[in-house]
Order: C-alpha cells, then structure tokens, then sequence
C-alpha cells in the first residue's frame, strides 16, 4: 500500500489535496487594466480569484480570494529607498491567524532589473518553520512570461508547472488562459499567491 502523502500547509490545510490537481487560469475581460485573474477547476467551478490594481486602486498591492470572495493573502511589495538600492525587490504575502491578526506568510525577492543581478531566479522564502524544516525554500525556475515555468523546492522538486496546451494557443494567447499542476500535499493558496507576483512582475492581468 502506498505511503499517504504528508500535508503541511502554508495558508491553510483547506487548499491541499492528497491528490495532484489541474487549475486553469483565465484573465478577468478587459474592461479595466488590473482587472486580475480567476482560477477554475476542470469543470471551470471558481476555486479562486486574484483582483489586481485596477480593482484594489493601489499599485503594488494584490488580494488572494478564495471561491466565496473571502480573502486568503494580501501581497504588498516592499518600498522605501533602501529597496531601490538593493539588488532585490521584495514582495510580502500576508494571511491571518486564529486570532484574525495579520501574519506573514510568504516573501518573494524580485532581481532589481537595475542591477546586474538581473539574471538570478526569483526565490520564495516561508515563515512556516515546519515548512521549512521539510521542504526549505523556493525558486521559480524557466520563464513566466511564456507561461513555461516551475515553482521547485530546495531539492529540485517541482511542486507547480505552469503551461499553454497547444490548442489553447490556436484560440487564445497563453498569457490570457493558461493551466497549473500542483503536486499532491502542495498547498494551492501559496501556489496562486507566487503566481500572482509573477502575474504583477511580468505586467500582466493583476498590473495597471
């Protein structure tokens, strides 16, 4: 009998599945730049949303929601003159805890196009000291832009593929509809909040 696949959640363990999962993303019609993107399982139930600047009204700031509307992470991009400096930019996901205050959950550092760093992945760092412990940090590895990339852990272990399927392509461009695998006992609400700073970083659905 196989081992059951372990789950620690990053945002909550309500967005793990035992199982590997298929999401498709779709961008919000262009009625308003920063509009954001919806994800749908296979049968295109909403499982979550993204809204961008054009809805938020503030640039650099996103909202994770969950199928009801409810919010899962706000991600802000840290500011201030010692970040443009730097030779990363970084992006903080934050969730809430039991007591409803506000957590970090996840930061993200850009390369500063600026510097010559620019050719260095984008690495995630977790608060989760449990996470950590288990799976260490994150990097995206191959390119966001043409929607062919991967979320791989400290091992090399891709936890998340980002993909066009080639009829898709025929009908609509990859960077308006495209699909995401998420390895069993990965938690889905993390993945979507990376996804959403790559959606920002590469000026696409989320960015005004």
């Amino acid at each position: 009998m196989a081992a059951k696949q372990s789950i620690i959640p990053i945002v909550s363990k309500a967005f793990c599945s035992f199982s590997e999962v298929v999401l498709v993303v779709r961008r919000r019609p262009r009625v308003v730049n920063g509009g954001g993107f919806v994800v749908t399982d296979c049968k295109q139930v909403p499982i979550f949303s993204v809204d961008g600047c054009g809805i938020l009204g503030k640039k650099e700031e996103l909202i994770l929601r969950d199928a009801h509307g409810n919010p899962l992470l706000l991600i802000r991009r840290k500011g201030g003159i010692v970040e443009a400096l730097s030779m990363t930019r970084q992006w903080k996901g934050y969730g809430n805890d039991f007591l409803g205050s506000q957590k970090l959950v996840f930061s993200l550092k850009e390369p500063n196009t600026s510097c010559l760093s620019n050719k260095n992945p984008i690495r995630i760092s977790i608060e989760s000291k449990e996470y950590y412990n288990n799976y260490g940090n994150f990097e995206i590895r191959g390119d966001f832009h043409d929607r062919d990339c991967s979320i791989v852990n400290s091992r090399g272990d891709a936890i998340a593929q980002i993909g066009v399927e080639e009829e898709v392509e025929q009908v609509m461009t990859g960077r308006d509809l495209y699909h995401v695998s998420i390895k069993p006992g990965i938690d889905q609400a993390f993945v979507f909040g990376v996804i959403a700073v790559l959606d920002y970083i590469y000026d696409g659905s989320t960015r005004c």
